[in-house]
């Protein structure tokens, strides 16, 4: 219970400081653009009734769901045969680097060529985003899969899906949830900038409406809902990453308490 409610203090304690901050430095602004916290959180409630969250905040959250999924299974997917085979790594190496030193937010206006400026081009362009370090992380993970380990599965006779499900995947699942976590980011930023190039709602077309209309709190409301959904996938993120790394984690903190 002890170590429980130290988590839980590591955790707000930041959030509370920065809160605390913002608040003493705005009080008494009378910068338009710099509302005070105070007028902002009681903006907050007005603005984003149950109504909004349905139709703004649902929609954001779905097609982050769908682009971030296909991400990771085209990632991991593509990323198991290319860290597996060498040939294969080295033909596709050099094309990988190239299209991952393009930066996703310019290929908006081309996959609005070829998606339109529907969902299915918001979901294209979160996962063309996010799908490079789930792919990345995924090779080095397979890459760094133990040649002993793998002797000792062909010694067994463990091959085919076996092979792949117990002994290559699980090996580089910690690398893989690493590119998972940064995907998720990107994921979120790429959401905001697709709903904000084309968009009927969403919580980048509400904040951009806020701006062009002028209702600054109302706008710093929307950026604090997006900060908070931040935290809550977070969140959400890290429990599943502790349940299914459980033997990891369990692994890694046995070498510590070893002598």
């Amino acid at each position: 219970m002890r170590s429980v409610l130290l988590r839980l203090l590591f955790v707000v304690a930041l959030p509370a400081v920065l809160l605390t901050v913002w608040w003493l430095a705005s009080d008494g602004s009378t910068n338009v653009f710099w509302p005070p916290l105070r007028t902002i959180l009681k903006t907050f409630p007005d603005v984003w009734t149950a109504d909004r969250f349905r139709t703004d905040v649902l929609p954001s959250v779905l097609r982050l769901t769908a682009g971030y999924a296909v991400a990771a299974v085209a990632g991991v997917a593509l990323g198991t045969v290319i860290g597996s085979y060498r040939r294969v790594r080295a033909v596709c190496e050099p094309v990988l680097e190239f299209l991952r030193a393009v930066p996703p937010p310019v290929l908006v206006p081309v996959i609005m060529l070829f998606a339109g400026i529907g969902d299915t081009m918001k979901i294209v362009v979160i996962a063309s985003g996010c799908v490079w370090p789930i792919l990345l992380n995924t090779v080095e993970g397979v890459r760094a899969v133990d040649p002993v380990m793998k002797e000792t599965a062909l010694s067994y006779g463990i091959t085919g899906t076996a092979r792949l499900r117990s002994l290559v995947l699980r090996s580089a699942s910690p690398q893989i949830f690493t590119g998972l976590r940064q995907a998720l980011s990107i994921g979120i930023i790429l959401m905001v900038i697709s709903e904000m190039f084309a968009g009927t709602d969403g919580l980048g077309y509400t904040v951009v409406q806020f701006q062009r209309s002028f209702a600054v709190p109302d706008m710093w409301t929307g950026i604090l809902v997006l900060g908070m959904l931040g935290f809550l996938l977070s969140v959400v993120f890290q429990v599943v990453e502790r349940r299914v790394l459980g033997w990891y984690h369990g692994l890694r903190a046995a070498t510590r308490r070893s002598p």
